[in-house]
């Protein structure tokens, strides 16, 4: 019995040293294939800025802020992970910062030239919630639970970036804004598919590690702490339901919401509620997407009832 125990223990090992193996050689390529965009790469020329501001100026707006906060998103993560996997490290810090902090410096440009104002990221203020969570995280266990939150906010946050950018490209070819699409959008929506890939490879692997309780944890946690990429306040709620709106993601039909809410947890369902039978998306993402859709909404004096307010 004890030969069979430790067999079974050494192939996990073996398993875990490919899969990190995998993850390392993922991320170099990340680095190697997708460097930060040249900054004098850039077309800037705008052929209607008056027309792309009022179409598209609550996107620019709300994703260079975004894109410009990783520099306070590593602090955080210094802060969540006080003895985080190397990979995880050179990862956020080498390839995933310096090419969103790109993003958002290009992106920033675009709008000033737009007539918009500069953004203004908030590039220092950490959550006493975070840096109680990263305090807990010296004890044994407690910062598998971090990490296993870090990656799934990572899943959400890409995916959202991904379909964002995707609208943006479109909307842009379709407002013969042709040079910032190429040289801008294109650009970055072609970075943000392989930072997905590394949340998703590296969830699935640390779910499958994580005993009961901290199974039990990351659902607690993540219920109770989910919002949207950038949210951290009424306001930037409002903001973010405008961005929605703006891409065509929110129309006032609640059948949008919910195929919206299902691309962006598509991963964290098929981990943490497989066992939910019938359960199609996690309802807190969809409660979430909502009330940024409702806030914004209501800004504009636009009170449509949201289809009977059911959840999916």
């Amino acid at each position: 019995m004890a030969l069979a125990n430790a067999s079974v223990s050494r192939r996990r090992g073996d398993r875990r040293r490919r899969n990190q193996t995998k993850l390392a050689d993922h991320v170099d390529r990340l680095g190697e294939e997708h460097p930060p965009i040249p900054l004098d790469s850039v077309d800037y020329t705008i052929n209607r800025p008056a027309e792309l501001a009022d179409r598209f100026g609550a996107v620019l707006s709300y994703m260079s802020r975004v894109e410009l906060e990783v520099e306070r998103n590593v602090l955080e993560l210094n802060i969540l992970l006080p003895d985080p996997p190397e990979v995880d490290r050179h990862f956020y810090a080498d390839v995933w910062l310096p090419q969103e902090t790109h993003h958002g410096i290009i992106l920033d440009r675009v709008q000033v030239l737009a007539g918009l104002e500069s953004a203004e990221p908030n590039l220092t203020d950490v959550s006493f919630k975070l840096k109680f969570l990263g305090a807990l995280g010296r004890a044994r266990g407690i910062q598998d639970v971090s990490r296993m939150l870090y990656y799934l906010t990572g899943l959400a946050t890409e995916r959202s970036a991904v379909l964002a950018y995707n609208k943006l490209h479109a909307g842009l070819i379709e407002l013969g804004e042709r040079a910032i699409a190429a040289t801008v959008v294109g650009p970055i929506k072609r970075q943000e598919p392989g930072h997905f890939a590394y949340y998703q490879m590296a969830a699935r692997e640390l779910w499958a590690q994580l005993g009961g309780w901290q199974r039990w944890v990351v659902r607690t946690l993540r219920k109770r702490t989910f919002g949207p990429v950038g949210v951290d306040n009424d306001r930037q709620r409002v903001e973010f339901g405008e961005v929605m709106t703006a891409l065509e993601m929110s129309t006032g039909d609640e059948a949008d919401l919910q195929h919206y809410a299902r691309q962006i947890g598509r991963v964290e369902h098929e981990l943490l509620w497989a066992h939910r039978q019938g359960l199609r998306v996690p309802d807190y993402i969809f409660k979430a997407l909502r009330r940024a859709a409702e806030a914004a909404a209501d800004l504009k004096g636009d009170h449509r009832p949201s289809a009977g307010r059911s959840d999916p």
